[in-house]
């Protein structure tokens, strides 16, 4: 059973996934959902059941001094969802500050091109989140 990590933003998502024994994170893709979480979820379907996903780790967005931004409220929303239609599978949260700013000092550092960082900022940022969960619990 793998842990598939999550950077849930409001036009595209990360998706990262662990390695069969829970030790590494690996960058799935990024879904260009458009604020369609139909969309997103049909997605998930297959990835969870391609991985056989036991636990779900989505970043919170939170503002630099703990409290909950804006963004932190439209996530909650997509956690009902994803506790309603995979309540299954077990669903945790990891506070993503920086997350996407690490994986962009990531892409410059490797000189990635303008076009090419955007395809992949959102799967980086999800990677982030999941090796902090997998860090946090070993």
């Amino acid at each position: 059973m793998r842990i598939l990590g999550i950077d849930y933003g409001s036009s595209k998502v990360g998706l990262a996934v662990t390695d069969l024994l829970g030790i590494t994170a690996q960058g799935l893709e990024t879904v260009m959902y458009k604020g369609n979480d139909k969309l997103l979820l049909k997605k998930l379907d297959e990835i969870i059941e391609a991985y056989e996903i036991s636990t779900m780790v989505v970043g919170m967005p939170y503002n630099m001094d703990g409290t909950k931004s804006e963004r932190a409220e439209i996530t909650e929303k997509f956690l009902h969802k994803l506790k309603c239609k995979y309540n299954h599978i077990k669903l945790e949260t990891i506070d993503e500050r920086l997350t996407t700013v690490a994986a962009n000092k990531t892409l410059n550092f490797l000189d990635v091109n303008k076009r090419k960082k955007k395809e992949i900022e959102d799967t980086l940022a999800a990677v982030y989140i999941l090796e902090t969960y997998i860090n946090k619990n070993t």
